[in-house]
C-alpha cells in the first residue's frame, strides 16, 4: 500500500513537472561537483615534497568553500521534494493515516529522488573525468587516472547524498506529523531570534582574532586546520544569521512601503524570512568566495610584479581559484532554480487568491522580484564584507582592495546577481501555473 500511495503522490501536481525534476537535477549537481572536487584533491595528497603541502592547503580551502554551499543546496533540494507534497501528506494524516505510514512515504520518495539524482551525478562525473584530467598542475596534467575515485568512495558519496535527503525530509515532516491541520491552513509563522546575530558576531570576531595570531612559527598542519575551520565556521554562520538579517530588512521595508508591489514584497519576506534567505543564500556564499578569489588574484598580481622563482605555483593558484569560482557558480545556478520553485510553492495559495481578485501575473512577478532582489543585494554586500574581515589579518587591505582584486569581486557579484535574474525568469512559468490554477 505504501508503494502505491508513494507512486500516486510522486505524480506531478499543480505546479507541474518542474518541482519533480529540480530536486533530481540539484542532487545530480551536488554529487558531480563533490566527486570532481574530491577527485582533483586526491592527486594533491599524493605529493610529499615541500610544495605539496601548499597544494594540499589550497585543496582544503577549496573543499571547505564548496562543501558548505553544496550541502546547503542538497538540503534545499530535499526540502523542495518534501514541500511538494506537504499538503497531500497532511490530508492523509487528517484522513487517519498513521505517522509511520506518512514517514515511510516521505523517506521513500525523498530517498528515491536523491538516489536518482546522485546516480545521474556519478554519470556526469565520469563524463567529466577526462576533461578534469587535462587540467595542468605543476606543469603537467592531472591525468584521468588520478581524478578517478575508487568505487567504494563513489558509493559513499552517493550514500551521503541519499542520507542528506532522508534527514532533511524527516525534519521537514515533523510539523506535518505534529499538526497536519496547521500545514493545510498554512498556520506557520517561524521567527528568528536575535541570538543568531550574537553567535555570528562571536564566531567572526574569534576567527579574526585567530587569523591574526597564526604565523610562520606555527606548524603547517596547525595553520591548515585553523584556517580551514575558520573559513568553514564563518561560512556556516552566514546561514545562521541570514534569516534574522532578512527579517529586520523586511520590517524596514514594510514601514516604508508606498506601493502595492512594495507592500506585497515586504509581506512576502516577513511571511518566512528563512525562505527569503534560501532564495539568495547561494549568491551570499558566492559573495563570500568572491573576496577570497579576488584576494588570490591580488596576491598573484603582487608577486608577478616582483622577482619570483616559481611562476608555476602562481599559475596553479590562478587555476585553482578559477575552478573554485566556476564550481561555486554551478552551485548557485542550480540553487536559484530550486529555491525559486520552492518559494512559489510556499506562496501558491497567495498567488491563486491574488489571481482571483484580478491581479495580473506581471504585478505578481514584479512583487516577487522585489522579494528576491532586496535581500539579494543586502546579503551579497554583507557576505563580501564578512569575508574581507576574516581575510584582513592574512592579506591586509592592500591586497583585498587592490584594483585586480576589486575587479574580480565586482565581476563575481555581478555574475551572481545575473544568475538570480535568470532563475527568476526560468521559474516564471511555475508562477503562472500556480496563479492560474485555482
Amino acid at each position: 500500500m505504501i508503494l502505491r500511495i508513494s507512486w500516486l503522490l510522486a505524480r506531478p501536481g499543480r505546479a507541474g513537472v518542474a518541482t519533480l525534476a529540480l530536486p533530481v537535477i540539484a542532487f545530480a549537481t551536488v554529487t558531480a561537483l563533490l566527486l570532481v572536487v574530491i577527485g582533483g584533491a586526491q592527486k594533491f595528497w599524493g605529493w610529499s615534497d615541500d610544495d605539496g603541502f601548499i597544494y594540499q592547503f589550497l585543496a582544503v580551502i577549496a573543499l571547505v568553500l564548496l562543501v558548505v554551499p553544496l550541502s546547503s543546496l542538497g538540503g534545499a533540494a530535499a526540502r523542495l521534494s518534501a514541500r511538494r507534497r506537504d499538503d497531500r501528506l497532511a490530508t492523509l494524516r487528517l484522513l487517519g493515516a498513521t505517522p509511520a505510514t506518512v514517514t515511510a512515504i516521505t523517506v521513500l520518495e525523498s530517498t528515491v529522488l536523491a538516489v536518482l539524482g546522485a546516480l545521474g551525478g556519478v554519470l556526469l562525473y565520469l563524463a567529466a573525468v577526462p576533461l578534469v584530467g587535462l587540467i595542468h598542475f605543476r606543469g603537467e596534467p592531472l591525468g584521468a587516472g588520478s581524478v578517478l575515485l575508487p568505487p567504494l568512495l563513489v558509493l559513499a558519496v552517493v550514500a551521503g547524498v541519499a542520507l542528506l535527503a532522508t534527514v532533511s525530509a524527516v525534519l521537514a515532516l515533523r510539523r506535518v506529523l505534529i499538526s497536519p491541520l496547521g500545514v493545510r491552513m498554512r498556520d506557520d509563522a517561524p521567527k528568528e531570534h536575535w541570538i543568531r546575530a550574537v553567535i555570528a558576531v562571536v564566531v567572526i570576531a574569534a576567527t579574526y582574532g585567530v587569523m591574526g595570531v597564526i604565523g610562520a612559527g606555527f606548524p603547517l598542519a596547525v595553520m591548515l586546520t585553523v584556517i580551514a575551520v575558520g573559513f568553514g565556521g564563518t561560512l556556516a554562520v552566514l546561514g545562521l544569521v541570514g534569516p534574522w538579517v532578512v527579517r529586520i530588512m523586511g520590517r524596514v521595508q514594510l514601514r516604508r512601503a508606498k506601493t502595492p508591489a512594495r507592500l506585497i514584497a515586504a509581506r512576502g519576506i516577513l511571511e518566512s524570512p528563512k525562505e527569503a534567505w534560501r532564495q539568495v543564500s547561494g549568491v551570499a556564499m558566492t559573495s563570500f568566495m568572491a573576496v577570497f578569489a579576488g584576494t588570490g588574484v591580488g596576491v598573484m598580481t603582487a608577486l608577478s610584479g616582483g622577482a619570483t622563482e616559481d611562476l608555476e605555483l602562481l599559475y596553479d593558484i590562478q587555476t585553482g581559484v578559477l575552478i573554485t569560482v566556476i564550481g561555486s557558480f554551478l552551485m548557485v545556478a542550480c540553487s536559484v532554480g530550486v529555491n525559486q520553485a520552492a518559494s512559489i510553492l510556499d506562496r501558491r495559495d497567495i498567488y491563486e487568491s491574488l489571481s482571483k481578485l484580478g491581479m495580473p501575473v506581471e504585478t505578481m512577478e514584479g512583487a516577487r522580484r522585489r522579494t528576491v532582489m532586496a535581500p539579494l543585494l543586502l546579503t551579497s554586500l554583507g557576505s563580501a564584507g564578512v569575508s574581507a574581515i576574516v581575510l584582513f589579518p592574512l592579506a591586509g587591505a592592500a591586497l583585498i582592495f587592490a584594483p585586480s582584486s576589486v575587479l574580480v569581486i565586482l565581476g563575481v557579484l555581478a555574475a551572481g546577481i545575473a544568475l538570480v535574474w535568470l532563475g527568476l525568469f526560468a521559474t516564471r512559468p511555475v508562477l503562472t501555473r500556480a496563479a492560474r490554477l485555482a
